[in-house]
């Protein structure tokens, strides 16, 4: 019987074949063509903008293959979700005009005081970090007060007897729902109320996001893991799945991103406490490495199906410090993406199947290579978004902007009249600092949100504040 693969020589087989790889590709890429790359991603974002701009303007979404539009985070009433994911995108492609163009519609007309539920979550990565991102890039104060609006409307669902934030509020009346919550919806906020904090002066934005993350850190089970589901009233556990996938995912990005950012030294030992304990309990080596769901408090395996949401983990990994552990998740992720050109979003690697047949276009792997390539510019990183650009551009094209797909196993691929707020904030972003070497963007010192979200790293440049 042929002995199974440990750990180490999984992880070194697949870094010879990852340095013979890059070397080959290396070879093969000028600068000048990634640049043209670039180039291409921009002209993308420009086409997809034009028609956002004449056929959904200030609605939150547009419906790419009919033209229409829909509403998010409120069910019927719009906050221009899609253009504020985009302000900082436009602002570091140098597409001056059409930045300038979100700004005057901001200024004129973003109003929070609805009487509608909203996701805080949800709300607070896009809306508040969006804001936050624009101001970063022009520095116009109105973008800075009307992010505090927001956190301020946002600030009293973190009002319970654990510190644990209730899921929903109502942006007129602070009336909030929910208390069935999970690790993502408890801890992906330090970063953009830090900054907020920092711009402010008002430490309540940083205290109320931070207390959230150690209050849930604290209640981790004795093999240092977390469960995906919990009680912000009771702080009681609700289930006892660990997963580094929804509704977990962000938890971990940001507890690193706070330390990343802001130097917060108690994040990095939560960050460190929480990896060690996921690298011993969820890691399978028995032919490519995933991570895989267990039990919270013994271990004991529970799934092996595979998560899209999860891909961005093996880039995270690296910035931690695990750069072996990293690229090797990324790999299995880029071997998913060459056996379906665009990922799934469910896969079960014990079985092969495809459990999830959609894709919301999804940045998470390019996320991954993005991180992957700031660390180490090695091009194996380039080459996987690479693919994942083009086959974005053959597969989610559709008459007025890019769109979801209903079914990645079909031929042609099966779209889906929708195109996600994250879509203009997050992949278009990470492919063209990928490829274009960017002159407004710092790449040694950096820092982007879950969402996308540029908070530190870009350059002055004057023109982009005129409006």
């Amino acid at each position: 019987m042929r002995p199974m693969p440990t750990r180490r020589t999984l992880l070194r087989a697949t870094g010879g074949l990852l340095a013979a790889t890059a070397a080959r590709l290396s070879a093969g890429r000028s600068e000048a063509d990634w640049k043209a790359l670039g180039e291409d991603v921009k002209a993308e974002m420009a086409w997809a903008w034009r028609h956002y701009r004449e056929r959904a303007w200030g609605r939150d979404e547009i419906k790419p293959i009919s033209g229409g539009f829909s509403s998010f985070p409120l069910k019927t009433e719009h906050l221009g979700l899609s253009l504020i994911e985009a302000m900082d995108t436009l602002w570091v492609m140098g597409l001056d005009a059409e930045f300038a163009d979100a700004l005057g519609w901001v200024k004129a007309n973003l109003d929070f005081d609805r009487d509608g539920e909203v996701s805080v979550f949800e709300t607070s990565i896009r809306l508040l970090g969006g804001l936050l991102s624009a101001h970063h890039a022009c520095g116009d104060p109105v973008l800075l007060a009307k992010a505090r609006d927001i956190a301020d409307r946002l600030i009293p669902a973190f009002a319970t007897p654990t510190g644990l934030p209730w899921r929903y509020i109502n942006l007129r009346t602070g009336a909030v729902r929910d208390p069935a919550t999970n690790p993502a919806e408890i801890g992906t906020y330090l970063p953009e109320w830090g900054t907020l904090s920092r711009l402010t002066g008002d430490r309540r934005y940083l205290d109320t996001a931070k207390k959230a993350m150690v209050a849930l850190f604290v209640r981790r089970s004795k093999i240092d893991l977390l469960a995906d589901g919990i009680d912000a009233v009771t702080g009681k556990w609700l289930t006892r799945r660990a997963t580094v996938g929804p509704p977990s995912d962000s938890y971990y990005e940001y507890l690193w991103d706070g330390w990343q950012l802001l130097g917060d030294r108690d994040c990095k030992h939560m960050y460190e406490v929480c990896t060690k304990a996921i690298l011993s309990h969820q890691l399978d080596f028995s032919e490519r490495l995933w991570v895989v769901d267990v039990d919270f408090e013994t271990g004991a395996r529970l799934s092996t199906e595979q998560d899209e949401l999860a891909s961005f983990y093996g880039g995270l990994l690296a910035q931690g410090g695990a750069a072996r552990e990293g690229r090797a998740y990324t790999e299995s992720w880029a071997w998913l993406q060459d056996r379906f050109a665009v990922l799934p979003e469910g896969y079960d690697f014990a079985s092969g199947a495809v459990t999830y047949k959609s894709n919301s276009l999804r940045p998470e792997l390019a996320d991954a290579a993005f991180n992957h390539w700031l660390l180490d510019r090695d091009p194996r990183w380039r080459e996987i978004a690479r693919t994942h650009y083009l086959a974005m551009k053959a597969a989610n094209r559709a008459s007025y902007g890019y769109a979801d797909l209903a079914d990645v196993t079909t031929t042609p691929k099966l779209q889906r009249d929708h195109c996600p707020g994250y879509w203009w904030s997050e992949q278009m972003k990470y492919y063209y600092l990928l490829f274009a070497d960017a002159p407004r963007f710092d790449y040694r010192h950096n820092y982007l949100s879950t969402e996308g979200n540029v908070l530190l790293g870009f350059k002055p440049n004057r023109r982009a504040r005129v409006v």
